[in-house]
C-alpha cells in the first residue's frame, strides 16, 4: 500500500530556529519552498535541496505553510500585513501552521484571519534550539482542530521528535509560555548556583558535570554546559527574547489571578542584562551577570565537555 504524499510546504522565516526546521523538512525530501525578509537566509538553504520564493505571495499555493517569526507583530505582518499571505486575492493555503511564540490575541486573530479565507490554522509552538533541531530533538505543543494536527503530525515529525496536542483554540500558546517561564526560572537558578559551586572552589565543568549525572540533570542543563563551560555566549535565545516571553507570562498571570513571585523577579534579572547591553548575547550570559554581583571573574574553562544531544543528522 502506498504512503499518502507528503504536502507542498511553504516556509516563512529563516532565522537560527526557522532555517534549521526547513532544513530538516528539505533533508528529508518535502517540497519546500523559503522566504526571509534577508534574501540570504532562504538561500543558504538551496543546498539542502528548498526553494526560495520571492515574495510571501509566492507560496500562497502551497499546501501548508509554516511561520516562524520573533513576535506578534512580524506574524501579523506576514499574514495579513502589506504584501503578506492572506491579502491577495486568489489560493491561500489550506493550513498555515504558526511555530512563534506570540500573545494567545495575536494568535486567535490570526486564527480568524486565516478561516475566514476558507483555511486552517494551528498554533504550535516549540521547545529548543537550532541546535535541539539539528539533533531531531525538538518538540512541539499543538492547538486547534486535531482532524487538522493528524494532517499535519507527518510533517511535524520530521522536524522533531514528538508533538503534544492540548486541545482547541490558543491553548498551545499558554503552555509554551509556562514553558519558557520555567526555562529563564531554571537558567537564573543554574546560573546562581554554578557561581557559588565556582566561588567556593569547583570549576564549571566539574560541578556541572555532577549535576547532570544527577536526578537534577535535564536536556537544558546538559546542552547549556558547554556554553557556561567554555563561556560561549553565541546566540541561540537572547535575553531580549526571553523578556518577550515574561511580559507574555506574566501579563497572563494577572488576568488569570496567579501569584508568579519567582517568575517575576527572574525578569526584572533578565532586564538587567539587557540593560548591562548584553541584549544580542545568548540567555546564558545570565551566568557573567551572576559572578560579576558576587566579585568573580570568570574565565573559559579548556575542559571538554558534551551537550548531551549527540551527532546532529
Amino acid at each position: 500500500m502506498s504512503r499518502e504524499p507528503l504536502p507542498r510546504v511553504g516556509w516563512i522565516g529563516a532565522g537560527r530556529m526557522g532555517a534549521a526546521m526547513a532544513r530538516r523538512l528539505a533533508r528529508a525530501g518535502v517540497d519546500v519552498a523559503v522566504w526571509n525578509r534577508t534574501p540570504s537566509k532562504a538561500e543558504a538553504l538551496v543546498a539542502d535541496g528548498a526553494e526560495v520564493a520571492g515574495s510571501i505571495g509566492d507560496l500562497a499555493g502551497r499546501d501548508v505553510v509554516f511561520t516562524m517569526v520573533s513576535s506578534s507583530e512580524d506574524l501579523e505582518q506576514v499574514l495579513v500585513g502589506e504584501g503578506g499571505l492572506l491579502i491577495a486575492d486568489g489560493p491561500v493555503p489550506a493550513v498555515v501552521v504558526d511555530c512563534s511564540t506570540v500573545s494567545t490575541e495575536t494568535s486567535a486573530a490570526m486564527r480568524a484571519a486565516v478561516q475566514r479565507r476558507g483555511a486552517e490554522f494551528l498554533a504550535a509552538p516549540v521547545s529548543g534550539n537550532g541546535k535541539v533541531v539539528a539533533a531531531g530533538k525538538l518538540s512541539f505543543v499543538v492547538s486547534g482542530s486535531e482532524e487538522v494536527y493528524d494532517r499535519v503530525a507527518p510533517l511535524l515529525g520530521l522536524i522533531g521528535r514528538g508533538a503534544s496536542y492540548v486541545g482547541e483554540g490558543e491553548t498551545a500558546r499558554l503552555v509554551k509560555i509556562c514553558h519558557n517561564l520555567l526555562l529563564g526560572v531554571v537558567a537564573q537558578s543554574l546560573a546562581e548556583i554554578t557561581v557559588l559551586a565556582e566561588k567556593g572552589g569547583v570549576s564549571r565543568a566539574a560541578f556541572l558535570g555532577f549535576l547532570n549525572d544527577s536526578v537534577m540533570g535535564s536536556t537544558f542543563t546538559r546542552y547549556k554546559t558547554p556554553a557556561l563551560v567554555k563561556l560561549d555566549y553565541r546566540p541561540t535565545f537572547t535575553p531580549v527574547l526571553l523578556r518577550k516571553d515574561f511580559d507574555l507570562g506574566l501579563r497572563a498571570a494577572a488576568e488569570l489571578g496567579v501569584s508568579m513571585p519567582v517568575a517575576a523577579l527572574t525578569q526584572q534579572l533578565v532586564q538587567a542584562t539587557i540593560g548591562g547591553g548584553r541584549s544580542e548575547e545568548d540567555f546564558s550570559v545570565l551566568l557573567d551577570q551572576m559572578a560579576a554581583a558576587a566579585g568573580l571573574e570568570l574565565k573559559p574553562e579548556a575542559a571538554e565537555v558534551d551537550d548531551g544531544l549527540g551527532a546532529h543528522p
